[in-house]
């Protein structure tokens, strides 16, 4: 890329004068010359100039006449003046009144006048951009408000209630329906259920549906620190306040104030910090590690827990004060297996993310695919659901719907390791033990069948069967092929 040169103007009234410099400055600097000042003027008006050299001795005005004139009408440009004589008050008025960058006496020096005019156009574009900089911090605090608050509204929006993927008149649909009902009331929240069923997003919905949407929401896994990082991490400290604390830092409760903290996984505190944050719930304030005056704070507590509180207070774990002060409102999150009806949609939602972060067509999933999600159980709730749609994702060639076949071993069945859950699934086969039995039979076979891509041969031999036993038992179980979400009968010859 080729850099333009930067822009000299030279104005003298001697001809030889003028082109003595132009050959000097040529090779460096784009150079304008002009034998006025009525000429240098119209120059410009009309072209880009960083830097003007003039001489002092023109006919009808002194060139430090001509540069107040032009410090009035170009106050950017940089003014350089040529004299071979000049009077100390012709140099005093210079300096104050046209703002003079610099004299240089005659005769010049070309390496000193190449010198100083690259040092010119330098300062030229130096208060080219402070002007910018000082434009864009006026411009800054409203542009970044106007920002903030788009921001801001698009949280509010992905966090809406009506965001979260559910079932029209499901299970979800009324505890959603309780949450938009409290979360306009400043009370603190319980929310309560299994791992993976998506706690800290409705702790997100609740903070992001109330009067306290402008301020910060901030998180803490309470289970996943000891008690002196915890206690610092949520009340600050002061520097010095203890070996590796070598700056100031303000804990969570005053970065939240205003807004909502989300204390996760509250049921895994030890008793001695439960007595901490009881008293910081109630008195409204806290005191960060070193300091000696207690700081208020206005913070509401969304916790959250796979406990059962109660019986942890029960059974003296869980401090009934503490609890007391958690529980405005328990909200309780039914598992996955609890809300099969929002599988389909939360798989597909799962897939479109990933169809739009990866730019890959939406394949869908094929029927055996979706039966596959639906019969599992789902002991990790939506993040072993969202975690299944990924790998199936991975493994499916582009624009192609997720098949059965890339399933995980433990969704097609129940893993050989999970025996509980397996003789939890047993026992609530229904029949006699020869039907229980042929159930659990069919349901190998299939396995075996998806996982292998219907190859009968090697289902046949990984399960000890003769390709005709194996097609009879198929047949008595009523097992058939899917193709493209079309059962056909299958004849194995």
């Amino acid at each position: 890329m080729i850099l333009e040169q930067p822009s000299v103007l030279v104005v003298d009234d001697d001809e030889k004068s003028v082109a003595t410099l132009k050959r000097t400055l040529r090779k460096d600097f784009k150079v304008y010359t002009a034998l006025s000042a009525e000429e240098a003027e119209e120059i410009l008006r009309f072209e880009y100039i960083q830097v003007l050299v003039c001489d002092h001795r023109m006919p009808k005005e002194t060139g430090v006449s001509f540069l107040i004139r032009v410090k009035e009408q170009w106050p950017d440009v940089i003014r350089v003046l040529l004299s071979g004589y000049s009077s100390l008050e012709d140099t005093i008025r210079g300096v104050n009144e046209a703002g003079i960058y610099q004299y240089i006496e005659k005769p010049w020096q070309p390496e000193q006048l190449i010198h100083t005019l690259k040092n010119a156009v330098e300062l030229f574009e130096l208060q080219r951009e402070n002007r910018l900089l000082s434009v864009e911090l006026k411009v800054a605090p409203s542009a970044l408000e106007k920002e903030v608050k788009q921001k801001k509204e698009q949280l509010k929006k992905t966090y809406g209630c009506d965001e979260i993927v559910r079932t029209e008149n499901g299970l979800l649909d009324k505890v959603i329906q309780r949450v938009c009902q409290i979360s306009s009331f400043d009370f603190p929240v319980l929310i309560t259920g299994e791992s993976g069923t998506g706690k800290e997003l409705f702790a997100r919905a609740i903070h992001y549906n109330s009067p306290r949407a402008d301020g910060p929401f901030l998180a803490e896994n309470c289970g996943a620190l000891p008690d002196q990082l915890l206690e610092s991490e949520l009340f600050g400290y002061k520097k010095g306040a203890f070996t590796g604390a070598y700056m100031d830092h303000v804990g969570l409760f005053e970065q939240a104030s205003g807004g909502t903290l989300f204390l996760d996984e509250v049921g895994e505190i030890s008793q001695s910090f439960q007595v901490k944050l009881l008293r910081v719930l109630q008195e409204g304030e806290i005191r960060p590690l070193g300091h000696s005056k207690p700081r208020k704070v206005d913070v509401r507590i969304v916790a959250a827990t796979n406990r059962n509180l109660e019986e942890e207070v029960k059974a003296g774990r869980f401090r009934e004060d503490l609890f007391y002060r958690l529980v405005g409102y328990v909200v309780q999150l039914p598992s996955l297996h609890e809300r099969k009806e929002d599988i389909p949609l939360l798989a597909n939602a799962f897939l479109k993310h990933l169809c739009e972060q990866y730019a890959r067509p939406f394949g869908g999933f094929t029927d055996e695919m979706m039966q596959c999600l639906m019969d599992y159980r789902w002991p990790g709730n939506i993040r072993e659901l969202q975690n299944e749609i990924g790998r199936s994702f991975m493994m499916t060639p582009q624009g192609e719907p997720l098949r059965a076949e890339f399933c995980s071993p433990r969704v097609l069945r129940a893993a050989p390791e999970d025996m509980e859950m397996e003789l939890e699934w047993v026992s609530g086969v229904n029949g006699s033990l020869k039907e229980k039995v042929a159930q659990i039979e069919e349901q190998i076979i299939r396995e075996a069948l998806i996982r292998l891509r219907w190859n009968k041969t090697k289902v046949a031999e990984e399960l000890g069967l003769s390709r005709v036993g194996l097609r009879q038992k198929m047949e008595r179980f009523g097992i058939t092929e899917n193709h493209g979400g079309e059962a056909v009968s299958e004849k194995v010859g």
